[in-house]
């Protein structure tokens, strides 16, 4: 049976967000976590934090063993952007943009 953990409005860019997820994508869950935890980049933490969130799911659940959990889906989608403006020579400014993302995630049993 699957189970599902959304992170919403991340504040990373879904660029550098989809170049972690590559990596994990497929793997089982314990090597998932296992890979994110020594990984630097920022996005690699919050990935970790929501397999955490799917696999608590799945054991409030009860209808999956946990052991044999893999990444069956994961996308990184792009959210808004916010708009920051920065002053610039001559009176001018230039748009800042902050982007965020949106992670899905779907794990299921092997």
């Amino acid at each position: 049976m699957e189970v599902k953990a959304f992170l919403n409005n991340a504040r990373v860019g879904s660029q550098k967000a989809r170049i972690v997820a590559d990596l994990v994508r497929g793997k089982n869950v314990n090597e998932a976590l296992r890979l994110l935890a020594f990984m630097p980049q920022k996005p690699a933490a919050m990935l970790k934090k929501l397999i955490e969130s799917a696999v608590a799911n799945a054991e409030q659940k009860k209808v999956v063993d946990i052991d044999s959990l893999y990444i069956k889906h994961l996308s990184v989608d792009m959210g808004p952007s916010l708009m920051r403006f920065r002053p610039r020579a001559q009176g001018r400014a230039t748009p800042i943009r902050r982007k965020s993302s949106h992670f899905n995630l779907v794990l299921d049993e092997r």
